[in-house]
């Protein structure tokens, strides 16, 4: 268990509302659509009412910084049986990379290579309790792109399986623009009341489990319960 899943969850109800697309930027095709992760009729750009409305609160304040630049939304809404099909598409990845034979994996390795996975992957758990937070629709993916509509550096590509994901991962190298590229986008999701995945520079939520549980340690008097459950 992540140490967030200890945080009570308390239902609000809140609906599942279309992230307005045209007023961001969106990655196209859906990058776990065309690996044929089974959405069904469900769309993946959907989250929480709120959890909208701080995403807009966010391309607001990042406009103010930089005029005509746009935050691209890679991935927002997860059904559970899309969370197992990444979990086990990443899986299979990493076999491959190792050069290694699926049929031929020893208990130990398979027991490695899930580490890796659950590292950076939710487990796609059905327990009302632990949901994984993109199946609550309050968590969402993001990056930049600037005015040309090019995507900004951030030094790694969004579900990299490497330490190169961890949000401060640049912070020492000032020669290299990646940090202060990662920082800006915190800064601006944070200011509509996004908290950032400690592992993850692309993961912002709102209201769920995580957000809670930092929100709680961040501050030290409060005591809040999670929102969002699994939708």
């Amino acid at each position: 268990m992540k140490p967030y899943h200890h945080i009570p969850i308390q239902e609000c109800g809140e609906p599942l509302v279309p992230i307005p697309l045209e007023q961001f930027a969106v990655e196209s095709p859906h990058p776990y659509e065309k690996l044929g992760a089974p959405y069904g009729d469900t769309s993946p750009y959907l989250l929480r009412e709120t959890v909208v409305k701080a995403l807009i609160e966010a391309q607001s304040q990042l406009q103010q910084q930089h005029p005509h630049w746009h935050i691209q939304i890679f991935d927002a809404y997860r059904p559970i049986s899309v969370q197992q099909f990444m979990v086990d598409y990443t899986f299979t990845e990493i076999v491959q990379a190792q050069h290694l034979q699926p049929e031929t994996l020893s208990e130990e390795q398979q027991q490695e290579i899930w580490q890796q996975v659950y590292q950076f992957w939710a487990q796609p758990d059905y327990n009302p309790m632990t949901p994984p937070a993109h199946s609550t629709g309050a968590a969402v993916d993001v990056t930049l792109v600037d005015a040309t509509g090019t995507p900004v550096d951030m030094g790694s590509p969004i579900d990299e399986i490497s330490p190169r994901s961890y949000p401060d991962h640049y912070a020492s190298e000032a020669d290299k623009p990646y940090h202060s590229h990662r920082q800006l986008l915190r800064d601006v999701m944070c200011s509509a009341g996004f908290r950032r995945h400690l592992k993850e520079w692309w993961h912002f939520s709102l209201g769920d489990q995580m957000w809670t549980w930092l929100y709680n340690q961040e501050y030290s008097t409060s005591q809040l319960k999670a929102r969002y459950g699994r939708f």
